[in-house]
């Protein structure tokens, strides 16, 4: 049987478990032109509480009695279709569920010889690509720049601040609690972290950013945005990546300082990492080539059981997790 998370109604706040019902049916059958993965890894990323909105966004909305969107990385078991091979390993988007079928769209071959699977959907996944192109293509880095990074102990917001780090920029990170900070400095590498949880954020960034910053790198959004835009630079700029600490609220706090935008000359932008699809190989080479140098250090916090869904996609709220959250759903 394959087990899917189907979307049963739409939160209204923080997602409870009936949010989703988990149901059982025949594992699918490809027609021509198709092929059937095997699911071993789901992607956990904050967009995914977007998604089950019914509002305009950059994707539509998740339908109600769909199967849940999420990335995947899974084996093919039987194909017919022409550039699938059983045993190909395939990452893209297979929805929460054990088995699916697939023409190929949004689907892509990926070696898993010299890297693990789990890495394809962390810093040579979506999150890699959304770190890659949004810090040097939105965020337009150079060297000597000071980039502030928040959300600097996750999946995107490590991998921007090691970027930022190979261009020869000086990097601050923020970040929730004292083992976060300690791993963002001492294993990430960045040159200090802010503990938003116990320190005052006007006082610790304008601390570690005494002349201002050139770019601001935001995950978060909320009270750590209008921190940023208080100390921003002369033509600094902001990029949007997320703003998790709005995503369960039913009003969001936009930022009080924008102000700050106009009297420095200063730009904010957002970034979809959808994209910049056209460009995903020039991205990967890039950061594989960084990993085996040892110039980029990624972490996977891996889960398990399609069961455990609920309870593990709420990490990605309640700070319980590091690095790129994943949940094993079937064995390698």
């Amino acid at each position: 049987m394959n087990k899917q998370l189907i979307l049963v109604k739409r939160p209204i706040t923080i997602p409870e478990k009936d949010t989703w019902e988990l149901r059982s049916t025949a594992i699918p059958k490809i027609a021509d032109g198709e092929a059937l993965i095997k699911t071993h890894y789901l992607s956990l990323d904050p967009a995914m509480r977007g998604w089950m909105l019914d509002r305009k966004s950059y994707l539509p909305p998740v339908g109600i009695g769909e199967v849940m969107r999420a990335g995947t990385i899974g084996e093919v078991i039987e194909s017919k279709h022409q550039s699938f091979e059983v045993g190909d390993i395939l990452s893209g988007w297979g929805g929460a569920q054990q088995y699916f079928t697939t023409d190929g769209d949004r689907q892509y071959k990926v070696d898993t010889s010299l890297v693990p699977m789990t890495k394809y959907l962390g810093a040579l996944g979506m999150p890699g690509m959304t770190a890659y192109f949004g810090i040097l293509e939105v965020g337009k880095i150079k060297k000597g720049d000071v980039v502030l990074v928040s959300g600097a102990a996750g999946a995107v917001g490590s991998v921007v601040g090691q970027i930022a780090k190979v261009k020869g920029c000086t990097v601050i990170g923020i970040a929730g609690g004292t083992a976060k900070c300690q791993y963002v400095v001492e294993t990430l590498g960045f040159d200090g972290c802010i503990d938003y949880k116990s320190e005052d954020l006007y006082t610790a960034i304008k601390s570690h950013c005494p002349d201002g910053i050139n770019v601001y790198f935001d995950n978060v959004g909320g009270d750590i945005l209008d921190a940023a835009l208080a100390n921003i630079k002369l033509n600094a700029r902001v990029v949007l990546c997320g703003a998790i600490s709005q995503y369960n609220h039913t009003e969001v706090q936009g930022p009080k300082n924008y102000l700050s935008l106009l009297i420095n000359r200063g730009t904010m932008q957002g970034v979809i990492v959808l994209d910049y699809a056209d460009r995903y190989m020039e991205a990967a080479m890039q950061m594989g080539m960084w990993m085996m140098d040892g110039k980029i250090t990624t972490e996977e916090d891996v889960y398990d059981g399609i069961e455990n869904f609920h309870e593990t996609f709420m990490r990605l709220f309640n700070g319980k997790k590091r690095g790129k959250l994943l949940l094993k759903i079937l064995e390698d």
